[in-house]
Formats: C-alpha cells, sequence, structure tokens
C-alpha cells in the first residue's frame, strides 16, 4: 500500500473522509479543532501570536485589517486592542462562524478574487495560506490589490524546499493529531518568487526565517503523544521566533508604494 492508501485507510478507521491533500473540505472534518490548544491547528495558534507581532497598533479610527485565510479567527485575540475593524475572508463556511464568534466579520471568499474594493485595507494578513493555493500570482495580485498605498502587507508560509517538505509534512504528519494530507508540498512558497510577485504589484516584501522554539515544542509533541492536554500541565505554549534560514518557515513583511 503507497503512503496515500495508508493515510486513506487511517481516515477510514477514525470515521475522516479521505480526501485529497490541501482539500479544503478537511477543515469542515476538523472544525472542533480550531481552538484546542493542543488540538489539530495547535501550531496555527503559535504562528497566529507570532504574526500579530508584525502588525503595529493602528494608526486612527476605521483602520481596517482584511485576514486572507483567517481560518476560524486565530489571528482575533492577538489583535485585540491594536484598533483595527478585522475583516476575515475564507472559503470554508464552518471555519468563518467560528470567527465571527471571536469578533471577526465574516467574508466567504476566494483570495483570488476578494469581494472587497480595490485599495481598501491599512493591512492585509495572509497567515499560512500561500502553500494552499493553486493560482499563487493570482493570489498575490487580489492580496495586493485590497491593499491602499502605504499599507501593510504581513504573511508567512512554507519554503519549496527538500527540507521544508521533509519536516512539514513527513515528519510533522508522524505526530500523533497532526492531520494527514493537509499540505500538498508541491505548492510550496519559494520566496525568490514571492517576493517577485509582491513587487509585481508595488509591494516591496523583506522575509525572515522563523522556527518554533525548541524545548516547548517538545514538551508539546510529548503532550500530544500520551494525550495530556495542554489545560492539565503548567507549561508555557511554544513561540514562533526568528531564525537565520528560511529553508522551512519564514515570514514576509513589507509595505505597498505609493
Amino acid at each position: 500500500m503507497d503512503s496515500s492508501g495508508a493515510v486513506g485507510a487511517e481516515h477510514r478507521r477514525a470515521g475522516i473522509r479521505a480526501l485529497p491533500p490541501n482539500d479544503p473540505r478537511q477543515y469542515d472534518d476538523l472544525a472542533d479543532q480550531w481552538w484546542q490548544p493542543d488540538g489539530a491547528f495547535a501550531m496555527l495558534h503559535w504562528l497566529a501570536a507570532a504574526r500579530a507581532r508584525l502588525v503595529p497598533p493602528a494608526t486612527g479610527p476605521g483602520a481596517l485589517l482584511v485576514d486572507i485565510g483567517c481560518g476560524a479567527g486565530l489571528l482575533a485575540p492577538h489583535l485585540r486592542g491594536k484598533g483595527y475593524r478585522h475583516v476575515g475572508v475564507d472559503l470554508v463556511r464552518s471555519a468563518l462562524v467560528q470567527a465571527a464568534g471571536h469578533g471577526v466579520e465574516p467574508v466567504v471568499g476566494d483570495a483570488t478574487a476578494v469581494p472587497l474594493a480595490d485599495g481598501c485595507a491599512d493591512v492585509v494578513v495572509a497567515g499560512e495560506l500561500l502553500e494552499h493555493v493553486p493560482d499563487l500570482p493570482g493570489t498575490v495580485a487580489g492580496i495586493c490589490r485590497i491593499l491602499r498605498p502605504g499599507g501593510l502587507l504581513v504573511l508567512d508560509t512554507l519554503n519549496a524546499t527538500a527540507l521544508s517538505r521533509l519536516l512539514a509534512v513527513r515528519l510533522a504528519e508522524l505526530v500523533p493529531g497532526v492531520p494527514r494530507g493537509i499540505h500538498d508540498p508541491a505548492l510550496f512558497v519559494d520566496p525568490r518568487e514571492l517576493i517577485r510577485l509582491c513587487a509585481r504589484h508595488g509591494v516591496r516584501l523583506s522575509v525572515r526565517g522563523v522556527r518554533p522554539t525548541f524545548w516547548r515544542t517538545a514538551g508539546w509533541v510529548v503532550r500530544t503523544a500520551t494525550g495530556r492536554s495542554a489545560s492539565t500541565v503548567d507549561r508555557p505554549a511554544p513561540r514562533i521566533v526568528p531564525t537565520w534560514s528560511t529553508a522551512v518557515l519564514y515570514q514576509g513583511r513589507g509595505v505597498k508604494q505609493s
């Protein structure tokens, strides 16, 4: 049996639909996991906190932050007090229902055709989105279109390297509780290409590598493997911190030129 067949058999035993890699319907099947601190989307919580640290406080009333691929609104708790109207765009309706419960204004839409006006956003955030989209140029164009001149783009994604595929897919999916098939590594994003695409639409993007802290992440893996909930142990969640290499995971930050 090949790896896809093994995953399909595992999903059938668990009562989960066997779906192709990167299929958005997986998020419906895992809808109850979004806000579980040690659940299937634990690392997305860590990344949301790191992403929010790149977003400055709003400079005036009515500032708009558009969160593309917002999921269940994991960014929202980290933006409270920063002064933004937080609009979340996603294709997964079950996730948007949860996002609305956390103060996000939900919008159903595709990243290549965001149903918002040109230049409406003071900040656009695209967290753990770009490695899921089949049309990267169209997605970057759609994101940059809604950003106003002088507005800020913040993103993070997975690099298109063999090391990234090994760590983020092959090894990560061996950890109990981590969803199988969430990523299609063929869609991972070369930062050089991303910088070029953003520049084409007037955004000067700079990137830096990030990684989870080792010991806290090791503790999370142990808790997950042994079935111990984060609420039962006095351990802080892992943090995403800068690192010298962009080979696996990286953040981008850029301003749209006038």
